[in-house]
């Protein structure tokens, strides 16, 4: 045989053990699922900055939903239309007020997995009026202020303290100064089936919370069967360590495309 004959048979195997190599590699790594992230009431998608850039470094589609906070329908029916434009499984992230909008919303056929962090989770019937209304003796009472015209919003002076305590102080001023009103009756607005009861979820507990005490997020994480994980950090925990609720995310978006792979 030529030399340049075995030079055109080397090259050829080496370009067919190239396409198996990438084959395995690709099937040895299942596809990344979306993540859609959820804000609660009094603020916006962007306090979820710092995970949006973590996660879309490692490769993640992540969408913010905007929510409107009027009235849990409308908010379910907002994350639902950004669920619809995702292109696979959908790990759905929801804080706060943000943890009632997912437990509905996440009913989704597209919806794999929920992440709640430093969430309301509640069962069928509840809202979050109702999971608030009689706190344990000695648990923080947020500083919301009475509503005007069927909307509510925290004393600005008193909101770092209760929201983002481990904030940077002009980050946490300027979340008191953008606050989003925050509807009765989204407050109000009761979950019909909470997705948490047939697709794995997974909880981040923030152990400084001022607004939902943390043994009612272990209740409700415990009743809910997620996958828990407890922190530092304030309500704010998504803003002040963004590292460690992209980290929890990421964890269930790995069990989701194993999940789906296997199917």
């Amino acid at each position: 045989m030529s030399v340049s004959k075995i030079a055109k048979l080397f090259a050829v195997t080496l370009s067919a053990a190239a396409v198996v190599t990438a084959g395995a590699a690709s099937a040895a790594a299942p596809a990344k699922p979306s993540v859609v992230l959820v804000h609660g009431g009094f603020v916006d998608g962007s306090g979820w900055e710092g995970v949006h850039k973590i996660l879309t470094k490692q490769g993640y589609e992540v969408s913010i939903v905007q929510n409107p906070t009027i009235s849990l329908a409308d908010d379910v029916a907002v994350t639902k239309r950004v669920i619809a434009a995702q292109k696979g499984p959908v790990v759905l992230v929801g804080h706060s007020y943000g943890g009632v909008v997912v437990s509905e919303a996440g009913n989704d056929e597209k919806v794999a997995g929920l992440v709640y962090i430093a969430a309301f989770a509640p069962d069928k019937g509840e809202s979050v009026d109702s999971l608030i209304k009689n706190p344990p003796p000695g648990a923080p009472v947020p500083p919301i202020l009475a509503p005007v015209d069927g909307f509510l919003m925290l004393d600005k002076p008193k909101f770092a303290a209760s929201f983002a305590a481990d904030v940077k102080p002009e980050t946490a001023a300027f979340m008191a100064n953008s606050q989003v009103p925050w509807g009765v009756a989204a407050l109000g607005g009761a979950v019909s089936e909470p997705a948490w009861k047939s697709k794995p979820s997974w909880y981040l507990v923030a152990k400084d919370d001022k607004m939902i005490p943390p043994p009612a997020q272990r209740n409700m994480s415990k009743r809910a069967g997620a996958v828990v994980t407890e922190v530092p950090g304030s309500h704010a925990v998504y803003v002040s360590n963004p590292r460690a609720v992209a980290a929890l995310i990421r964890q269930a978006a790995d069990k989701v495309a194993v999940a789906a792979a296997a199917r």
